[in-house]
């Protein structure tokens, strides 16, 4: 095992995870609706398990995927569905706004198409941002929401990008970046606390919608909208207003991120003081991929409060 957060060099990451998931037998539907923010779209979404329903909402840059060590452990306890977000994996990339208002409302209107009203929620990463933002707008659809290690706040590196942005045209700087080896910027960008996990299945699952047009077109609209600086902002504002959060809220955090630094569960915390807070060490920003068991230990309580099961 490398040292916490050592990349392997990009040629000696392995063909296939030295640890194996089920991600690719569970089951996949695409799900058509009418989006509001997006018009006709059709979901990915992976359905598995046995038990009431768990959505799982997975962050930016990476897709349903990033569940696959969680999906045999959860799956006893629930019928999980885990959709690739709209500008994400194998969804619809449509040529519009990808503000955080939107995706938000997209996994609304995901929900209602699936017939899933006060279910609980996992969210990482952006999705837990973002799942938070939907239970503000309609608290119904969600019974309890575990948010594992999202942004919410600003930071300076949020505020550097913006910076970045305003100064070279967005599809630029992605192009720069990302095109020319949209692998290797993967794994140059995806940090884990155990990086031998990683492996090319991976990479090319997360990679292959920043090789076509309208994939890097979402890739780029997201960083530039869903983590807009003065939304997230206005955000916090709001939280701030609000005597408490309307549904059970759990934040669960690593002590050490390379990717959205850990202050930001602290900061959020304090926004919202009834949420239950969790710290969690020898983990990463995807501590459903290198410490499950441990993200399980806090967030299976959690979800599980008044179940009689």
């Amino acid at each position: 095992m490398p040292r916490p957060f050592q990349q392997l060099p990009f040629n000696d990451v392995p063909e296939s995870p030295r640890k194996v998931h089920p991600y690719f037998s569970a089951p996949a539907r695409d799900v058509s609706f009418d989006s509001v923010p997006f018009g006709p779209v059709n979901v990915r979404v992976r359905v598995c398990g046995s038990g009431p329903p768990l959505l799982l909402v997975h962050g930016f840059m990476t897709s349903s995927y990033s569940f696959r060590y969680v999906i045999g452990p959860l799956g006893k306890h629930y019928t999980l569905y885990i959709p690739d977000l709209i500008g994400a994996g194998e969804s619809s990339k449509p040529r519009a706004s990808y503000s955080a208002d939107a995706l938000a409302t997209s996994i609304g209107e995901l929900m209602d198409a699936l017939g899933l009203q006060n279910v609980p929620v996992i969210g990482n990463s952006l999705g837990g941002y973002l799942c938070m933002k939907l239970a503000l707008a309609r608290p119904n659809l969600i019974q309890r929401l575990v948010n594992l290690h999202s942004p919410g706040v600003p930071t300076a590196r949020m505020h550097a990008l913006r910076v970045l942005m305003a100064v070279l045209p967005s599809e630029v700087i992605v192009r720069l970046l990302v095109r020319s080896n949209p692998e290797r910027w993967v794994h140059k960008n995806v940090h884990y606390f155990d990086d031998s996990l990683k492996s090319r299945e991976e990479l090319r699952v997360y990679a292959a919608p920043l090789q076509t047009d309208e994939g890097l077109y979402a890739f780029t609209a997201m960083l530039r909208e869903a983590l807009s600086v003065a939304d997230m902002a206005q955000f916090a504002k709001t939280l701030r207003s609000l005597p408490a959060f309307p549904l059970p809220l759990q934040l669960v955090y690593a002590r050490q991120d390379l990717m959205v630094p850990p202050v930001v569960g602290e900061r959020l915390h304090a926004l919202i003081p009834s949420a239950d807070f969790k710290w969690l060490t020898n983990a990463s920003h995807f501590a459903h991929v290198d410490s499950p068991e441990q993200f399980l230990s806090v967030a299976l309580p959690f979800l599980r409060i008044g179940d009689d099961r």
